[in-house]
């Protein structure tokens, strides 16, 4: 199907542009999103009459997308999720999630906005496209976290893996320590058990000795 588009469409063209798609892509996105008309002789006529109305609007738009874009470019956003120990989520974050999350902290953003090649399935820092507008992107990093702490740790720029290695370490010194305690506390017990044997042993001497005198009167 030949359509004329009405707004930059990526890999296709610009404004104006007249172009060959498949008719179910022009049926179920171009021509339902009012991003194009069929190529007919009356919409080419119609286009060019608006033209200048449709360039406008276009101006308009994305300027309004570039300032939303400079305050937007760059930003964090946390995502808190449940996941196993190697980082690996029991479910994903999806485009809604992106959306909401950026919401959240006071961006009005559609999740028809957000591009994501595959949905996110693994703890970490994740890079996100935002399409504000048809010649406008934002980059927004999904901070994707067990918890808020992890989260802040995250965005110090350690990586999941180190902080496990770190949680195990941390382990490992404090099962180590326990073991120190216990061999230590099991030392002491033994002096003191040492220490009751030979006041045992002295008294039993000091007992002894009177009646070895009285022997000898004997």
């Amino acid at each position: 199907m030949q359509v004329i588009l009405l707004e930059r469409v990526a890999k296709l063209g610009q404004m104006g542009d007249v172009v060959t798609v498949k008719d179910g892509f022009a049926r179920n996105y171009l021509l339902p999103q009012g991003k194009a008309l069929r190529a007919s002789e009356e919409n080419i006529r119609r286009f060019e009459a608006e033209k200048a109305q449709l360039e406008a609007r276009n101006l308009e738009t994305r300027k309004e997308a570039e300032a939303l874009a400079e305050k937007l470019d760059g930003k964090q956003f946390v995502v808190i999720r449940t996941a196993s120990e190697m980082g690996s989520l029991y479910g994903s974050v999806s485009t809604r999630d992106a959306a909401e999350a950026a919401t959240a902290e006071g961006f009005t953003i559609d999740r028809k906005q957000v591009i994501l090649q595959a949905p996110i399935k693994e703890l970490g820092l994740h890079e996100v496209t935002v399409r504000l507008h048809p010649e406008v992107d934002a980059k927004i990093t999904l901070n994707v976290a067990r918890s808020p702490e992890e989260a802040e740790l995250q965005a110090s720029g350690k990586s999941i893996q180190e902080l496990a290695a770190e949680a195990e370490a941390e382990a490992e010194f404090e099962i180590a320590e326990l073991f120190e305690d216990i061999g230590a506390a099991a030392a002491e017990d033994e002096e003191l058990l040492a220490a009751g044997g030979e006041a045992g042993a002295g008294a039993e001497a000091e007992e002894a000795a009177p009646q070895e005198g009285e022997a000898k009167e004997d």
